[in-house]
């Protein structure tokens, strides 16, 4: 909870500074295209290759963390890893769609983000289910591109 509290706190004062970025309009653009990009990346790679894409998208570092549904507390990179593994082979398919999606970089390496989401995933038996996902979450480009560091996704009710 610690770290979800922490996240929620930069985004809210990040936002409270208005133009004081430390960027440019061009390079807060140019981090908010590339950060969409990845996102919309993600979406795609998830739909048409399964949960275990995701791995493209996830910073493996010591400081990654992430709260998933039905989650209190965060759970370490290992430990979503192991989650998506188990989880995998039994979604016949995944669609991710963003509905809303709210970009706030940070730097030229991070940004934060806030998205609705409407996920619709089919089992192998041919269940469909439908929920809207509301994800706040930390994204920082590395050498292979933006990934995922940290976040929250929760079901919206």
């Amino acid at each position: 909870m610690k770290h979800l509290l922490g996240i929620s706190f930069i985004f809210l004062f990040l936002a409270s500074c208005g133009n004081r970025s430390p960027l440019t309009k061009a390079e807060q653009r140019q981090v908010a295209a590339e950060v969409e990009q990845m996102i919309q990346r993600y979406s795609e790679d998830i739909k048409e290759n399964g949960l275990l894409a995701e791995f493209r998208y996830l910073d493996s570092s010591a400081d990654f963390y992430w709260i998933p549904p039905g989650y209190n507390d965060s759970i370490a990179y290992d430990s979503v890893a192991a989650i998506l593994k188990r989880n995998a082979p039994r979604f016949r398919s995944i669609n991710n769609v963003y509905d809303s999606l709210e970009i706030l970089p940070i730097s030229n390496t991070s940004a934060m983000y806030t998205a609705t989401v409407h996920s619709t995933k089919t089992d192998t038996s041919g269940k469909t289910t439908s929920h809207m996902l509301f994800e706040n979450a930390m994204v920082v480009k590395r050498t292979d591109g933006w990934k995922l560091l940290a976040g929250k996704t929760t079901v919206k009710k």
